[in-house]
């Protein structure tokens, strides 16, 4: 969620600028602002989204271990990629399918926050409650099926009252499919503190890989608080 403690106290900083900028007759009798429950469904706010990049025709399991086959060094790449991967049991399916399964926030002495991820990707109501000024990280359960997926990364965006306070993006990696779950943990982060820094955002992360693909969209809300809930 990556949030900026600098980033939220000037929040109120444009609060003030652009109250004086409509005193002044410059606004033109319209807010800047939009409304929490429709930032999180703006596409143009992500200014920083990746062009598509165009990686060639897929090919099954079965084609890609075929394309290269007298290549020893590629061969032996794929292998280890793959792993214990049963090809027959995979099918033909040219493209991958990512699954993620829950969320959990996990802060030193305390129990671990785990979510688990709707199914329509929009949790109903507040989420869950960061504390503020805690060090925590989060961690993603995923399954790939069907084919390889590459490039898999997660981006989030974070919004107070309307205005976008914070945006990263974390490259989670390239995985084959397997019954087994998946994991990744995100490094460290620490919630900003202060009056200016509680209240309710509202947030949007995505996970998506080299061909811009979405597995996921998630629009949710969450808390700043005191302490822990």
């Amino acid at each position: 969620m990556g949030l900026d403690d600098d980033n939220v106290k000037n929040e109120e900083d444009k609060k003030v600028e652009e109250s004086d900028h409509e005193e002044a007759g410059g606004g033109g009798g319209l807010s800047r602002y939009k409304s929490e429950s429709s930032v999180a469904a703006t596409e143009e706010d992500d200014d920083d989204e990746d062009r598509k990049i165009e990686l060639g025709p897929q090919c099954t399991l079965k084609e890609q271990l075929e394309k290269d086959k007298d290549d020893e060094s590629l061969r032996r790449w794929k292998e280890q990629l793959l792993g214990s991967v049963d090809i027959n049991a995979v099918g033909e399916s040219l493209e991958p399918e990512v699954k993620i399964l829950s969320l959990a926030i996990k802060s030193a002495g305390r129990d671990d926050i785990v979510l688990p991820i709707p199914e329509d990707g929009n949790p109903k109501g507040m989420w869950f409650t960061l504390k503020e000024g805690s060090k925590y990280r989060l961690e993603f359960t995923f399954q790939v099926n069907h084919n390889i997926v590459s490039g898999l990364k997660y981006t989030n965006t974070v919004w107070k009252t309307g205005i976008k306070v914070d945006s990263s993006k974390e490259m989670i990696g390239t995985f084959s499919p397997q019954t087994e779950t998946y994991t990744h943990e995100m490094p460290e982060e620490t919630t900003p503190s202060g009056i200016f820094a509680r209240g309710a955002y509202t947030a949007r992360s995505k996970f998506v890989d080299d061909d811009n693909k979405c597995y996921l969209e998630i629009n949710y809300t969450f808390d700043i608080k005191k302490d822990w809930q």
